[in-house]
């Protein structure tokens, strides 16, 4: 489906894909006439393949959402020891006019008005469909709901205070009509999307009516996202704390469908995602990058994963494109990680090792053997400074990419992001349980040590003294336990910021985190650690960024973010 949703689309979108750059006013550049398409569920899916396409672009997780915002955690942070340039989101030193922040909110709003336009337009259209049409056209506006439901979660998580957009027309009006809705107003109308999604799409491993369902939503993903966003909406800023219930039986629903469930190998992720396989058993929601003809990147879906967040390489003409590794472990998080040494996923997660031009560790200097530099990577005060380099692993070219990367050059890849792993879905219900529950139960502790076992690489479902989490746990203990294992779990993969937020823990995180790698560092000068430094992260302020300050002065009803 990759092929189909990526080719069979260039001529369709300049049908029917609106701009939406500037505001939320959206205008089409490309105002053809649209009653001669969409007849028939053939050329409609068409249409709906384009409102997926919204997922790959730069400013969603084509690069923005997938690396460069969740940057700036106690997990990661951003090469270099400055706020300068592609340092200034990831340190909190932007402002209102930041470029980055106005592309998302308006790439996001972009995809609304897509899945606004194709949900009207096949409404319209599907009464003059067949049966087996009209069949396929219910589940293709099922689609398209989850993905509208999906940006609009993205942009209340991130802004906060946002404009509902509910129908093309509304589009149309002019901006200074506009009003900022409640985040609950927002929350319900993302809630309404999914549970029609979960009544209209099958799951992917029953599904018979659509012709090919790769990488695209299911009745499994729409439940996952449906759970996440209760487990959100229960958290700051909202804090409804009755929706851990909603976040617990959605997801329980889910999990005991057995239709979906984790790899037996954790490793296998990463090298279906370096490979473009679908594997849709633990993949809910994936953005696929699928670039066969790619040279420059110029109209191609793909995107910079494993370039900016994966193992720093070299470039080799002909043979590989250089990936800059400009994501960075926080050393105080390996740290942590080194007192489990049983856990499989560090050393995939974490790599303490570049290609220059071939595979060598970051502590090894000219002179050390393979067995100083091991040494030294094991002594968590030697060689400190090259400790300060070490990058997520996940995403490694050189391992999981069977081309190498040659298709690419140095900015971009053909890696896919995964948005929602059932993994995810598996811990979110154990938190929502115990929120709920005020403690833990045996089906909580079952969901997060079904997930830790994987990551030791032992049978799932017998239980381990080794990998299962200490019986007994009081709900702040186990609470503590979940998000620990999140860390470890989903390391890098753009939900750590967002889980410290709906914690209400992120300004004192990174604050925590500075103290813990000076403490570490040992010497006069503190590490490289920018946005957790006095003067760059405010409480209060930076769990959400600002409305872009073009909409601000367009927009003259909205009111500004605190802070901002």
């Amino acid at each position: 489906m990759k092929r189909v949703i990526y080719y069979i689309l260039t001529g369709v979108l300049l049908m029917f894909n609106t701009a939406c750059s500037d505001y939320l006013s959206e205008e089409s550049y490309t105002d053809i006439d649209k009653n001669n398409y969409m007849t028939n569920a053939a050329e409609a899916q068409n249409v709906l393949l384009g409102v997926y396409r919204n997922m790959v672009v730069d400013a969603v997780y084509g690069y923005h959402l997938s690396i460069l915002f969740p940057l700036g955690t106690d997990i990661s942070q951003v090469e270099g020891n400055s706020n300068e340039n592609f340092r200034i989101i990831p340190t909190n030193s932007f402002s209102a006019n930041q470029a980055e922040i106005q592309r998302t909110w308006a790439a996001l709003y972009n995809g609304i008005y897509n899945a606004n336009d194709f949900i009207e337009g096949i409404e319209e259209k599907m009464e003059n469909y067949s049966n087996e049409d009209r069949e396929l056209a219910t589940i293709y506006i099922a689609e398209a709901r989850s993905l509208r439901a999906l940006f609009y979660f993205e942009l209340l998580r991130r802004y906060g205070h946002i404009a509902l957009i509910t129908n093309t027309a509304m589009s149309n009006q002019h901006p200074s009509t506009f009003v900022q809705e409640e985040p609950v107003k927002v929350y319900e109308f993302i809630e309404q999307d999914l549970q029609y999604a979960v009544k209209n799409l099958p799951y992917a491993a029953d599904d018979t009516k659509r012709s090919d369902n790769s990488f695209r939503f299911s009745k499994g993903a729409a439940l996952g996202l449906l759970a996440k966003v209760y487990a959100t909406w229960a958290g700051y800023p909202v804090g409804d704390e009755s929706k851990w219930e909603l976040a617990a039986n959605t997801a329980e629903i889910l999990i005991t469908s057995n239709k979906h469930g984790l790899l037996s190998d954790y490793e296998q992720l990463w090298k279906n995602a370096g490979s473009g396989i679908w594997n849709p058993a633990e993949s809910l929601i994936e953005a696929s990058f699928y670039s066969p003809t790619a040279v420059n990147g110029a109209q191609d879906p793909i995107g910079r994963i494993g370039k900016w967040n994966g193992v720093r390489a070299t470039e080799i003409a002909g043979q590989r494109g250089r990936n800059a590794g400009n994501v960075r472990v926080v050393h105080t998080f390996a740290l942590d990680w080194r007192t489990y040494p049983e856990d499989l996923r560090r050393d995939i997660a974490i790599a303490n090792y570049q290609y220059n031009p071939a595979k060598v560790l970051w502590v090894k200097g000219a002179n050390d053997t393979d067995e100083q530099a091991r040494a030294d990577d094991a002594d968590p005060t030697r060689k400190q400074p090259q400790k300060q380099n070490y990058t997520p692993g996940k995403w490694d070219t050189e391992k999981y990419v069977p081309q190498s990367n040659a298709l690419i050059n140095n900015d971009m890849s053909n890696i896919n992001w995964y948005v929602l792993r059932y993994a995810d879905v598996l811990l979110l219900y154990a938190e929502a349980v115990n929120e709920w529950k005020q403690g833990p139960t045996a089906d909580a502790y079952a969901a997060v040590n079904m997930v830790r076992r994987r990551g030791y690489g032992l049978p799932m479902e017998a239980s381990s003294n080794l990998a299962d989490l200490p019986s007994g746990l009081d709900i702040s203990g186990f609470r503590d336990a979940v998000r620990k294992e999140r860390a470890f779990e989903l390391a890098f993969e753009g939900h750590r910021k967002l889980d410290l937020i709906r914690w209400g823990i992120y300004y004192e995180t990174v604050r925590a985190t500075a103290v813990n790698l000076g403490l570490w560092w040992q010497s006069a000068n503190s590490p490289n650690y920018v946005v957790g430094q006095p003067g760059y992260t405010t409480q209060g302020k930076h769990e959400l960024y600002p409305i872009p300050q073009r909409d601000m002065d367009l927009m003259q009803q909205f009111e500004q973010n605190p802070g901002w």
